[in-house]
């Protein structure tokens, strides 16, 4: 596991759309991550899961990930600007799950 540097007195590191970093922090650059959540059933009873569940999990995993990239950059922060959500279907085993595009500001 990366060790992260937490740069706030809160520890935040991921800040999404219209929370701002630190007046401190330096942007450096833009990038983008992607991210997946888990699998569950297809089927209209599991709809209202893969907006519920499955988007929970997904934007829990993309702030792991966005917090292993920060790391591995050499930032202290990141910023979201702009993210895409996609549902997925596999129809050999009938699961479904969200994929997600993050964009972001690494700051230092």
């Amino acid at each position: 596991m990366i060790a992260v540097e937490h740069g706030t007195p809160s520890g935040q590191i991921v800040y999404w759309h219209g929370e701002l970093p630190p007046i401190s922090a330096d942007a450096v650059g833009e990038h983008s991550l992607e991210a997946t959540s888990h699998r569950i059933p297809a089927g209209l009873a599991h709809r209202d899961d893969l907006w519920d569940n499955c988007q929970n999990d997904l934007i829990a995993t993309a702030r792991v990930r966005l917090e292993q990239e920060v790391a591995r950059l050499g930032g202290k922060y990141a910023r979201v600007i702009e993210e895409s959500i996609d549902a997925q279907h596999d129809y050999v085993s009938d699961e479904v799950w969200l994929q997600g595009r993050f964009k972001y500001v690494l700051y230092r």
